[in-house]
């Protein structure tokens, strides 16, 4: 495992607006102004792992993050941000070193130190275009996101037989979500020494404690479409949290967290709000019980909802 990285990971997908950006997607209009406080406490407290991708608002949260990042010392932060194949520019001699550039020139660095396939629309083409990033010192970890077991080994053997090392994987694991688990992935991640990111932990703040049937999200967003006609299921799964939770003197958002830890995965975190970057911290610190973590995940279970999202494959 790549223990030299922070147990959780902050996530900018929610960062700035635009096209895939966090106005559409989650409702917010979020800029410099809100967000600076939010990334200085979460620096302050050795929170230094963003993830981002230049197809977050196309460009967007690179630069809103890029603003932040800027201000301090390369070896202060680390940069996650990814190749998305679905907005690559194919008349380039290599799509993924010029998407790569972009990211390089937005932050003002000369490496970027986890760098991502965003998911597995060609493994085979675009796997080896990571190669020479790594081997130029431009990217100094790679990883692979939204693939299932076999496109991960597919990568793993292209890589290797160039001498580099997947580092990580990315996919879509919550507590309503654990097809990765279920499929072998965690598994073969643990065997294999490859850290596993899991992002929608909270399921974009369904399982926050935050919103109910009598407290929607915001219907005017694209998670509000996708999470409120599934809320008189979820919120059972959140009473059990907010039961647990209250052993422990924190908030449901805080014991979702601490599920994903202890499932030894890096969870990642969407922070908008120097709240959510408290919740990361308090997380951290708990220690679940396996009684715990199993009444939870059978409580998920009972749920019977299926959040994989419109651009994931199934895992299974």
């Amino acid at each position: 495992m790549n223990t030299n990285y922070p147990t959780i990971a902050l996530g900018t997908w929610s960062w700035g607006k635009g096209v895939a950006g966090g106005d559409q997607v989650f409702g917010n209009r979020t800029g410099e102004r809100e967000l600076r406080p939010v990334f200085d406490e979460a620096m302050k407290n050795g929170l230094n792992l963003w993830d981002s991708a230049v197809v977050y608002g196309m460009g967007a949260s690179e630069t809103i993050l890029a603003s932040f990042t800027r201000e301090r010392r390369r070896d202060e932060v680390l940069i996650s941000t990814k190749f998305t194949p679905q907005i690559a520019d194919l008349s380039a001699a290599d799509p993924v070193a010029a998407m790569c550039e972009s990211s390089l020139s937005r932050f003002g660095t000369d490496h970027i130190d986890m760098y991502w396939i965003h998911n597995p629309a060609d493994v085979e083409r675009w796997t080896p275009r990571l190669i020479p990033l790594v081997k130029s010192g431009k990217v100094r970890r790679v990883g692979v996101s939204n693939h299932n077991l076999a496109q991960i080994r597919r990568a793993e053997e292209i890589l290797a037989a160039e001498g580099v090392r997947l580092s990580a994987v990315q996919n879509h694991y919550s507590l309503l979500y654990r097809s990765s688990e279920k499929a072998g992935i965690l598994d073969y991640c643990r065997e294999k020494g490859i850290d596993f990111w899991a992002y929608m932990v909270l399921e974009q703040g369904a399982l926050s404690g935050k919103y109910d049937t009598q407290h929607p999200l915001p219907a005017a967003s694209q998670r509000g479409e996708t999470y409120n006609p599934l809320l008189p299921q979820i919120e059972r799964l959140v009473a059990v949290l907010r039961t647990i939770g209250a052993k422990h003197g924190v908030s449901p958002a805080q014991i979702a967290l601490a599920w994903a830890l202890a499932k030894g995965t890096t969870p990642i975190i969407g922070v908008t709000s120097v709240s959510q970057v408290e919740d990361a911290v308090r997380a951290i610190r708990l220690s679940l019980t396996a009684e715990e973590i199993n009444r939870m995940e059978a409580a998920a279970e009972e749920t019977g909802v299926d959040t994989r999202g419109a651009w994931e494959k199934p895992m299974i």
